[in-house]
């Protein structure tokens, strides 16, 4: 099969397009023919060595073990099936489920052991990939695209506004707001729990776009007067920022939240370290949260509201699985609203 494996940390030039055996599945796996694999900031994090130095770079402290496989939200249809009693399974469409993990019901995501495909696995840059059964769910949309553009970003949007518990009425900050998590913070805040949004973005040419998805006030980051904009269109402070940029906009985030508010963050896409001045956060008795990932059952509500319509898949383009490293380059471009998608081509008589 054809695959794009990361040969190691560094530029897009550690991307390469191979071919590798078919994976074969093992007791309790299944094999999906890919047929669509969004990108996310994670893979690409991940080749750069952005979770950190050295061999300490994964989603684990032992770091990758290259050459590796990337990709994580995907969809695809079942082929094959490593144990009898799941031979059912084979020709259904399902989205895959982005991680493992032994940890119990509800504490997945934070489990000492949690491993992600496309890191601690091979993903979905590829035209097959192997997973466990119980991790693949009924693909929520009609189309593979679609249905692909929600697991990684949507569960960590979706698990955002769990945390900090979003009421029907208050307003929510959502910085990064044309990106992938950013773009479902906004629908997932707006349409699913009734909060007021205010999307902060780098380029207004979207303002109509993001007013679409639920926002009611879209702003940009490059006003020299953004914090006394959030202040004066919400008539005074926010409830809760919903943040994938860090260092870039902390500052700002944490003036405009009201005493008590709370501050949730996934991401770092404008810097990962940043100074932070601890007497605002007790003087206004703010709550911060890391937050990543979620759980399995937030992931089922997640694609029960894709189901339903309430939250609707915000993509920017297709690449072939062949241009990934032109998709990656695109992909960290300012400018554009929602997921990067590459679509493999797989061949219908291969042998599996």
């Amino acid at each position: 099969m054809k695959a794009v494996q990361v040969s190691g940390y560094g530029g897009l030039e550690k991307l390469e397009l191979v071919e590798t055996p078919v994976p074969k599945p093992e007791k309790g796996e299944v094999l999906v023919k890919v047929k669509a694999c969004a990108i996310n900031n994670t893979e690409i994090w991940m080749r750069e060595g952005a979770y950190g130095t050295g061999s300490n770079s994964g989603w684990r402290p032992e770091g990758i073990k290259f050459p590796r496989i990337p990709g994580s939200d995907i969809t695809g249809e079942i082929v094959q099936c490593g144990s009898e009693e799941d031979r059912l399974l084979i020709g259904k469409d399902v989205v895959l489920f982005p991680f493992t993990s032994s940890g119990e019901r509800g504490n997945e995501h934070i489990a000492e052991d949690m491993s992600f495909i496309g890191s601690e696995y091979d993903g979905g840059y590829a035209e097959y990939v192997v997973w466990p059964a119980d991790l693949c769910f009924d693909m929520p949309l009609k189309t593979y695209s679609d249905s692909a553009a929600f697991s990684v970003s949507g569960l960590t949007a979706w698990h955002m506004a769990r945390q900090v518990d979003i009421q029907p009425g208050e307003t929510v900050m959502v910085t990064g707001a044309n990106g992938g998590v950013g773009s479902l913070n906004i629908q997932i805040a707006s349409k699913v729990f009734g909060a007021k949004v205010i999307a902060i973005t780098g380029d207004l040419k979207n303002e109509e776009q993001l007013k679409a998805l639920g926002a009611a006030e879209v702003l940009s980051y490059k006003s020299t007067r953004l914090q006394e904009e959030i202040l004066e269109c919400n008539g005074g402070p926010v409830d809760t920022v919903l943040d994938v940029v860090g260092d870039a906009l902390l500052a700002v985030s944490l003036k405009v939240l009201k005493k008590g508010g709370k501050f949730c963050t996934s991401g770092s896409a404008g810097g990962q370290i940043t100074q932070l001045d601890l007497r605002i956060l007790y003087l206004k008795h703010i709550t911060m949260y890391g937050s990543v990932l979620g759980t399995r059952a937030e992931f089922k509500e997640l694609l029960q509201e894709v189901s339903n319509g309430k939250i609707q898949p915000v993509i920017d383009k297709f690449f072939p699985l062949e241009k990934a490293r032109e998709a990656q380059d695109y992909f960290k471009q300012h400018g554009k609203t929602g997921k990067v998608i590459l679509l493999p081509k797989t061949g219908d008589d291969l042998q599996i």
